[in-house]
């Protein structure tokens, strides 16, 4: 028996070992990309924070102006915040202390006003400019470690007009993202170098629905059937390819619209929940394995009433998902992730707008298109909503994902970054 638990244990701490490998593994100071360490928008390590909001909100700790102009959310990693925005010279990544936000440095990135979350691995952070030019910076000093084009590389395109706006994913060895070319639609770099590890084609019998062309969204991990696999939203749906060598393993195109398709998917599981705005709707699939053959079929399919999520993002938590619904707007909903069900609705809610959510110790966080912040515990029993309060800035559509790390929130609100102490 003794030798068994001793087996087991030993076991345990293999596939515990591969697990962080593969992933980035978060920290009590460690937002290292887009929805944080896992993608999923939850705050894990995040206890003890305030449970209930007066309309005075939280104490602001600090804030910091001249970050330039875009929709860019924030990277945390290693005492730096790494950001981006267009200022006089043009857009730039940037740099900036943790404790204060001082600015460390700033590196130019071609395009207009940003739209990418950077994306932080060991002494390197990548940012994509809103026209494709995609850099890897050292997270010290700011120099360009190597650079491409997505159009001119890759001959790639965005499904329409707001510009390339995913955060790239780093995976062991490699960073993948998202052209968007017809015969390079997802590829794979070595990370270090930006040489090409693999191109994956836009598979040909997609669907007709949506436009060629990257979508908005980023991508993510899923293991489903036990296959490492990539999935990503593009201008024609939803996409899964093999992780080791890009080959497509399946694709549905049902979500896809042709304005923009644009919330990151949820994986849990062997399953995948997707949804757009501009009166699409929303999908749960279900991931099957056939031989050698993976597919995906429809468990259900909520039309645009039920829900749509525009760009605010969703999150799974205990087998429920809540987002803000309805298109341009961020109306409180939780639905049963198996079937769909609508559990709770809040009505219009306490803001204006779509909502960009994060969860963290118990609790959503809901941050409006017109500043206001709300709390609302994440729980499928009733809509709670426990305060709201208006951002002390707003300098425009207030659409940046919040952050939170340490018991502090971060709101980036285009020429300022502003950080909350939410510790009870």
């Amino acid at each position: 028996m003794l030798h068994a638990d001793f087996r087991s244990l030993m076991l345990f701490g293999i596939v515990s070992l591969v697990f962080v490998q593969q992933m980035q593994v978060a920290t009590a100071n460690d937002w290292p990309s887009w929805r944080g360490p896992y993608r999923n928008g939850i705050a894990l390590d995040e206890t003890d924070l305030q449970s209930e909001w007066s309309e005075d909100g939280p104490e602001v700790k600090w804030q910091i102006d001249g970050l330039g102009r875009g929709y860019s959310s924030i990277a945390i990693s290693d005492g730096r915040i790494f950001t981006m925005g267009k200022r006089k010279a043009g857009c730039e990544l940037i740099a900036l202390d943790l404790n204060g936000g001082r600015e460390l440095w700033s590196t130019p990135v071609k395009g207009g006003n940003p739209n990418c979350t950077p994306t932080v691995d060991g002494r390197l952070v990548y940012a994509l400019g809103r026209e494709g030019h995609l850099i890897a910076a050292d997270v010290a000093t700011g120099k360009i470690a190597w650079q491409k084009d997505f159009p001119k590389d890759f001959g790639g395109s965005m499904m329409s007009g707001w510009g390339y706006s995913e955060s790239p994913l780093i995976d062991g060895d490699r960073l993948v993202c998202t052209p968007g070319a017809k015969d390079a639609v997802v590829v794979a770099l070595n990370k270090k170098t930006g040489e090409t590890i693999w191109k994956s084609a836009m598979p040909d019998d997609i669907g007709k629905r949506g436009k060629d062309g990257a979508g908005y969204s980023s991508i993510v991990v899923s293991h489903a059937r036990d296959v490492k696999q990539y999935v990503q939203l593009t201008g024609r749906g939803v996409i899964s390819l093999d992780a080791e060598d890009g080959k497509q393993l399946w694709s549905y195109n049902r979500i896809a619209n042709g304005t923009a398709n644009i919330s990151t998917p949820l994986v849990k599981g062997d399953s995948v929940f997707c949804s757009t705005g501009y009166g699409t709707g929303a999908a749960l699939l279900q991931v099957k394995k056939e031989g050698d053959r993976v597919f995906v079929e429809e468990k259900y399919f909520l039309d645009a009433k039920k829900m749509q999520n525009h760009h605010g993002g969703m999150i799974v938590y205990a087998d429920h998902i809540y987002c803000g619904h309805g298109h341009n707007s961020g109306f409180p909903l939780c639905i049963k992730f198996t079937t769909g069900e609508k559990v709770w609705s809040g009505g219009r809610g306490p803001g204006g707008g779509s909502a960009a959510i994060l969860l963290a110790d118990g609790h959503l966080y809901f941050r409006y298109e017109d500043g206001t912040m709300a709390l609302i515990e994440a729980t499928p029993d009733e809509y709670r909503l426990k305060g709201s309060f208006k951002l002390k800035t707003n300098n425009g559509k207030s659409w940046p994902h919040p952050v939170i790390v340490d018991g502090l929130l971060y709101a980036r609100d285009q020429n300022a970054l502003l950080c909350y102490d939410i510790r009870k």
